[in-house]
């Protein structure tokens, strides 16, 4: 039925909604007819930020480049190397053996000193390992120009491969496999 006809002064009736389509609506939400918003994170409720000084800018340039991060990686292995080393001491029960007199109970002294000198055998090799890895995936990185999990790969396998390769041939190809694949794992595991 067609709605009454209104009168001269009065306003028109808007028109009865046209039935809503879903090919439509797809139009519009994935569709051709989609519009791309530019994410702006002010929008969702984030703090807005100012630009950067040219000091920050600096300090980003310095804290991404490759021998900055090498040290970082260096220092890092050489501080969970010690630890790890005086762990290892610490439950060791030939810490502070002597072979001439093994009925002998070590001192402190003794057990201490065996403890450091374990402790800083580890940190120097987990030191060199840590700078090894950081600086070859910096420069896979680099090469790259892509950061992903393919550069941890490539220089997990390049580090686990040389430090193998003073054992032989066999035993740099299994470096190289089993370094690569550890990195994919902390890799996979931190993305």
């Amino acid at each position: 039925a067609a709605p009454p006809p209104s009168a001269p002064g009065e306003p028109a009736s808007p028109p009865p909604p046209q039935p809503l389509q879903y090919s439509l609506l797809l139009q519009h939400l994935v569709g051709d007819k989609r519009q791309p918003r530019v994410w702006d994170p002010a929008a969702l409720g984030g703090i807005p930020c100012p630009p950067k000084s040219e000091e920050q800018k600096m300090v980003e340039r310095v804290m991404e480049s490759c021998p900055f991060k090498a040290a970082l990686a260096c220092v890092g292995g050489f501080v969970l190397g010690g630890a790890f080393g005086i762990f290892t001491a610490g439950i060791d029960t030939n810490v502070g053996f002597d072979p001439k007199d093994p009925y002998r109970t070590p001192t402190a002294k003794e057990v201490l000193k065996d403890m450091g000198q374990r402790g800083i055998s580890y940190a120097k090799n987990f030191a060199i390992v840590g700078a090894m890895f950081s600086c070859t995936e910096c420069v896979v990185e680099s090469y790259r120009g892509k950061s992903d999990w393919k550069n941890s790969v490539i220089s997990g396998c390049i580090t686990g491969g040389a430090i193998g390769f003073r054992a032989g041939l066999k035993a740099g190809v299994i470096g190289c496999g089993g370094f690569a694949a550890f990195s994919a794992a902390v890799d996979y595991y931190l993305r």
